[in-house]
């Protein structure tokens, strides 16, 4: 998939974030990267075999004191990383490439809503089960 495509998509998903949740996303910029970095992947912990579709770095939502953002504050980031996500597709499709695409765009739904869960304090385990009740999609 070409990189303008999954901008698309990632853009795309951006947008369908219901309002309920999109009215305390603040000062969060969204950033799509090939892959993890060593940085990253050194300060995540994460082994050569470990795989990261994304990443939320900042100051959660609910950990924002009354004096955030007072000054110059520098944004929040979500960070999608594209190859990850592709590879991730790639495997839950298996051999029929026809629905790649709709992969694609499922693999980017899921970990944006992920990365906005930590924005909002979530942590792993309450993530997680949301994501088993199904109570995570949009």
């Amino acid at each position: 998939m070409e990189d303008n495509e999954f901008k698309a998509i990632v853009e795309d998903e951006w947008t369908k974030v219901p309002a309920r949740f999109a009215k305390h996303i603040q000062n969060v910029a969204l950033l799509i990267e090939d892959e993890p970095n060593e940085d990253i992947r050194a300060r995540e912990g994460l082994s050569a075999h470990d795989t990261l579709l994304g990443l939320y770095q900042g100051i959660p939502n609910i950990e924002r004191g009354s004096l955030y953002g007072v000054g110059p504050t520098m944004p929040d980031t979500i960070t999608l990383f594209r190859l990850p996500i592709l590879e991730e597709a790639h495997e839950l499709t298996d051999t029929d490439t026809s629905l790649y695409g709709k992969m694609v765009r499922k693999v980017v739904r899921e970990t944006l809503w992920h990365e906005i869960g930590h924005y909002l304090g979530l942590d792993e385990a309450q993530i997680h089960e949301r994501e088993e009740e199904r109570t995570n999609d949009f």
